[in-house]
């Protein structure tokens, strides 16, 4: 009998209200309760204002839940300081945005370092790092190029490389091929696909329904609310 899976993160009774002045509250999330074990691949699906960016963002713990609990290794980090927070996020957390978030006055391997940086690493061992990940994902021509000289798919995989540079064992990723032509989303996937074969835990948010393939669970969000959860 094989052990069960370690939970990587964990959502107890998550909520997220925002006050949008004059006393009118939204309500983001509600009730949401998730686990989310090692080695999976979840996609979450939902329309525009679902709140699946608000869940990502508390899951990456880029956001607080204003009611609930927020689980990491089994550790709660809901009443963690920012400090505490953003140490555990730099070490166990890689994200991939679909605007790909990059410095333009940083060059490629700059841009993937700048998590070390936060990390506290020397000079050396940040160029290091950074240029074997962006050679691993075809960019070893790049590594001097700013964002505005590379295409989208180009800039994609510098923003993929930023999420890995410190082995993360979880990659968060919100709509990452959403900029990209169907040709260079498929070469996105393709990455995606292999860092899950290494082991790593993907969390999509996505519209792109070529990501529900590669999935093993399906989650559908809809008005702050968890509707459907498949597993294949």
């Amino acid at each position: 009998m094989k052990p069960a899976k370690k939970e990587v993160i964990k959502l107890e009774n998550v909520c997220k209200t925002y006050e949008m002045g004059e006393g009118i509250l939204v309500k983001a999330l509600c009730n949401i309760d998730l686990a989310i074990t090692e080695g999976d691949f979840v996609c979450v699906l939902g329309p525009s204002g679902s709140g699946k960016s608000t869940l990502l963002h508390i899951v990456g713990l880029l956001d607080r839940p204003t009611e609930g609990r927020v689980y990491i290794d089994g550790k709660n980090t809901t009443d963690m300081s920012s400090g505490e927070q953003a140490r555990v996020r730099g070490r166990k957390v890689g994200f991939v945005f679909q605007t790909f978030n990059l410095v333009p006055s940083l060059r490629a391997w700059e841009n993937v370092a700048l998590p070390l940086v936060i990390q506290g690493a020397g000079p050396t061992e940040r160029k290091e790092k950074a240029t074997k990940v962006l050679t691993d994902l075809g960019m070893a021509d790049r590594l001097s190029h700013y964002p505005s000289q590379l295409s989208g798919g180009q800039r994609q995989r510098v923003a993929i490389g930023r999420a890995l540079v410190n082995d993360p064992r979880v990659i968060l990723a919100d709509e990452p091929t959403g900029n990209l032509d169907s040709k260079t989303g498929k070469e996105v996937l393709g990455i995606f696909e292999q860092l899950h074969n290494e082991g790593r835990t993907m969390v999509i948010i996505t519209h792109d329904e070529g990501i529900t393939r590669l999935a093993h669970r399906i989650i559908r969000i809809k008005d702050g609310a968890i509707t459907d959860h498949k597993k294949k």
